[in-house]
């Protein structure tokens, strides 16, 4: 295996910076922010992916996932504003592919498929995105689904035309949460480019014990996050060791399969001590042997 960190924690650094805090630390790779400051598609010209790459290059970074889930760089509609929600939302789950207006819903659209393109020029084969968003409480779910549904097949025509994969990560209180819920949604798209971004601590907040799940989603399964989590099964992305899910047993399973990819840390609430706990990460995997 090998092991990346997520540049979402590094939101207040410029991405070189980040880059050079994720190489002293060790990291084998980078999942990049497809979002201001990093690397915003719109402003991904030629010249901006090949000083990317170059960067990448010279500190002997490879690119773990494209994270397109995180989008604050786009304002919403009024009235997708003023929606209300079942739980208090992030800045940067929206605009969404729930929101109540058509065109705040075609904006995540867009941006999912002009990321596609972002990772295609940087040679990713795969971009994470949210599973569909926060509900708004005047939205029934069977009509969010269908929302969801109807923007990620237009996403997907791009996806199969530049090979890149689209991995949805199931999140808690997010339209789909579940294991099951996402394999619902794969029987409801033919896409071969529709995938999974295995987070293994969003399953352990709802209550799925991440190991079985190894099997279970592996035909899908591009990409996986990993931090941990309180024992009350808050969601709230905690410091490898720190919390109550057993890291290495899961490592070991994951092992065990043969996987040979990537295993992103995912922890962007820490973004005032960004640098610090990503060493901090490295040494946890370090000390258990994991790198």
């Amino acid at each position: 295996m090998k092991f990346g960190f997520s540049s979402n924690a590094f939101r207040e650094y410029e991405l070189e910076e980040a880059l050079d805090a994720l190489a002293d630390a060790g990291y084998d790779g980078v999942e990049i922010l497809l979002d201001d400051p990093h690397l915003y598609p719109p402003t991904a010209d030629n010249e901006r992916i090949e000083q990317v790459l170059t960067m990448l290059d010279d500190r002997e970074l490879a690119i773990s996932n494209c994270n397109a889930f995180m989008l604050s760089a786009m304002e919403r509609s009024e009235e997708s504003l003023e929606a209300k929600y079942s739980r208090d939302t992030e800045l940067f789950h929206h605009p969404s592919f729930v929101e109540p207006v058509k065109e705040d819903r075609e904006k995540r659209v867009e941006h999912t498929k002009a990321a596609l393109k972002t990772a295609a020029a940087l040679d990713v084969p795969h971009i994470s995105i949210p599973p569909g968003g926060p509900v708004p409480e005047q939205i029934p779910r069977d009509e969010a689904m269908d929302m969801f549904t109807e923007g990620l097949q237009n996403a997907l025509k791009t996806a199969e035309e530049v090979n890149v994969d689209v991995l949805v990560e199931p999140e808690p209180e997010l339209l789909i949460e579940t294991s099951n819920e996402f394999l619902t949604l794969v029987d409801k798209i033919d896409s071969p480019r529709l995938k999974c971004n295995f987070d293994v601590g969003h399953f352990y907040s709802v209550n799925e014990d991440p190991v079985p799940l190894i099997d279970k989603l592996s035909s899908y399964t591009g990409h996986y996050h990993l931090e941990d989590i309180p024992a009350d099964r808050t969601h709230e992305h905690t410091q490898l060791g720190e919390g109550a899910i057993d890291i290495n047993g899961f490592l070991e399973s994951l092992e065990s399969t043969g996987y040979d990819g990537f295993v992103t840390i995912e922890l962007y609430p820490y973004g005032e001590t960004a640098a610090e706990t990503a060493h901090e990460a490295m040494h946890f995997l370090e000390e258990n042997g994991w790198a």
